[in-house]
């Protein structure tokens, strides 16, 4: 798995409160310059980037005097709001200066679970990663309220990883990474090189989490598990450890490796066949049904002769041969009115149609699976 590992071409990258703020000390901007410095190397040597960063709460907490984590939702947004500055401000002067450009991208859980939005939220990020930008996430704290109670930037990491389909979720932490006990209370534990992400006695093993961050190894494990869901292996490695993320990518044995039991591809496309109640149908012609099934490309909007059903953007929908077989499902690009449109006509055409461009398929490959 660590050469594999050294093989992946997408990482989600994502850095812990404690790491970013010197466990409350104070914004870490040695340590930021340093961990941007090693992605900016990442990228040049052609791996797509997506940062997850914690940091906004503890940050703030810094600037406004307070020493403990709030439990009111409104200091905990007021916090977010002022953290939320001077750490995008941070990163944006650091990747600069490696010639790269950043984009801050909020986000909730919500945004992820809602098909619709979770779709806009992709291409926006895909078309990121196209133009070289690195996007920044982080979850919208400050207008957050039940995400800032019970959720966490390792969830968050994970929900992208499957989002952008990343071949590997890296979190970087205060620890070394996984270990059989908690060190901090067992000076005897020892460091896991690699698990099964489906190994129940993980979660005995993971402790809690600390006091700036509301994650802790328990999180870690969960998320692991959530990014398997796309076939992503995960890296819980300590952040403070010399060139960590480009050693991880020559293979070097660090940290802890949470292995998937399915490849990225093969997780994805069971997700999306057992998982998912269609909202649609839409009849293809022979040539449709032909180049998915021969070619594994996209499904564009001139294949499509009929549809039925109410679906909206992000929805599931069925796609049956002109005999109504089913061959394939996928999570369609446009509202039904909009395809009602569209289908039959080049995709070239789709702007004049609707008035307004969109996606160039009606379903794209990385959405569509065969049945």
């Amino acid at each position: 798995m660590r050469k594999k590992l050294a093989k992946t071409k997408r990482w989600v990258v994502k850095i812990g409160s404690a790491l970013l703020t010197n466990d409350g000390q104070g914004l870490n901007k040695s340590g930021i310059a340093n961990w941007v410095g090693q992605l900016a190397k990442l990228r040049k040597q052609g791996l797509d980037v997506i940062l997850v960063s914690s940091g906004s709460v503890a940050v703030g907490m810094r600037s406004l005097g307070w020493e403990q984590r709030p439990s009111s939702v409104h200091q905990l947004q007021a916090a977010a709001a002022v953290g939320q500055m001077g750490l995008v401000q941070c990163y944006e002067s650091s990747f600069q200066c490696h010639g790269l450009h950043t984009a801050q991208v909020l986000l909730t859980h919500d945004d992820l679970s809602d098909r619709k939005r979770y779709l806009n939220a992709r291409s926006a990020i895909r078309e990121l990663i196209s133009l070289g930008v690195i996007p920044v996430i982080n979850e919208n704290d400050t207008v957050a309220t039940d995400e800032i109670r019970f959720g966490d930037n390792d969830t968050l990491a994970a929900l992208v990883a499957n989002l952008v389909e990343a071949d590997a979720l890296v979190i970087l932490t205060d620890q070394q990474g996984m270990f059989d006990s908690d060190p901090r209370q067992n000076p005897s534990a020892k460091l896991l090189d690699q698990v099964c992400v489906s190994d129940e006695s993980l979660d005995a093993m993971a402790g809690g989490g600390g006091k700036l961050g509301r994650g802790g190894m328990l999180t870690k494990v969960r998320s692991a598990r959530l990014a398997a869901r796309s076939g992503a292996v995960t890296v819980v490695a300590g952040g403070a450890e010399p060139d960590i993320l480009l050693r991880l990518l020559q293979g070097e044995s660090l940290g802890t490796v949470f292995v998937p039991e399915q490849g990225t591809m093969a997780a994805r496309k069971q997700w999306l066949a057992g998982h998912l109640q269609t909202k649609g149908r839409l009849v293809l012609d022979a040539g449709a049904v032909k180049v998915l099934q021969q070619k594994g490309k996209s499904l564009l909007p001139v294949g499509v002769k009929a549809l039925t059903g109410r679906f909206v953007r992000g929805e599931m929908v069925a796609c049956v041969d002109e005999s109504g077989v089913e061959v394939a499902r996928g999570l369609i690009n446009y509202s039904v009115d909009e395809a009602q449109k569209i289908i039959g006509h080049a995709s070239g055409k789709i702007e004049d149609i609707l008035g307004y461009g969109g996606e160039s398929e009606i379903i794209h490959r990385d959405n569509l699976v065969l049945l």
